[in-house]
């Protein structure tokens, strides 16, 4: 089992995105990578410092991280700062936390290809996890409580198994 942290805009339509990739073990959102302790929702959107991210473990037998990277920036503007869809703000920058220096290797190589495909620099982040707190309840599985939930992918990725 492996665990990445991606930081995609508003974490609700990420997780729901990645809960359904085969190989894709568990998924939790919470707030990585700001200062301090944990942050409550409304100091995140306060601009606490934090990115709205999803926990994915994973299977690395069954899906690689290449692959679920690149799953990752098909739902994303990886050359778009702070704001994703119609939400903007630091706590929906655009991130790949790492957890491995493994995985640095793979997170280069794919992230250099995405680069090449854009055609110019992208704002996604690449960095170590240095934090990383549960959000709240009500916003694990989100749009599975929710289906009529805004999010800024297309709810046609949500079957993509």
């Amino acid at each position: 089992m492996k665990t990445i942290y991606l930081a995609g805009g508003c974490f609700w339509g990420v997780q729901r995105f990645f809960d359904g990739i085969e190989g894709v073990v568990k998924t939790e959102v919470g707030y990585a990578n700001g200062p301090g302790t944990a942050p409550s929702y409304e100091e995140v959107c306060a601009g606490s410092g934090h990115a709205e991210t999803v926990r994915i473990d994973y299977d690395e037998r069954v899906i690689s991280l290449e692959k679920l990277l690149e799953s990752y920036f098909l739902v994303i503007d990886p050359v778009s700062v702070n704001r994703q869809g119609n939400d903007w703000g630091i706590q929906y920058r655009t991130g790949i936390f790492y957890t491995e220096k493994e995985q640095i290797k793979e997170i280069e190589r794919v992230y250099a290809c995405e680069e090449s495909k854009a055609g110019q620099p992208l704002a996604v982040i690449v960095e170590p996890l240095k934090s990383f707190f549960s959000a709240e309840e009500y916003h694990q599985k989100y749009l599975e409580k929710n289906p009529d939930g805004y999010c800024h992918i297309p709810k046609d990725y949500f079957s993509h198994k």
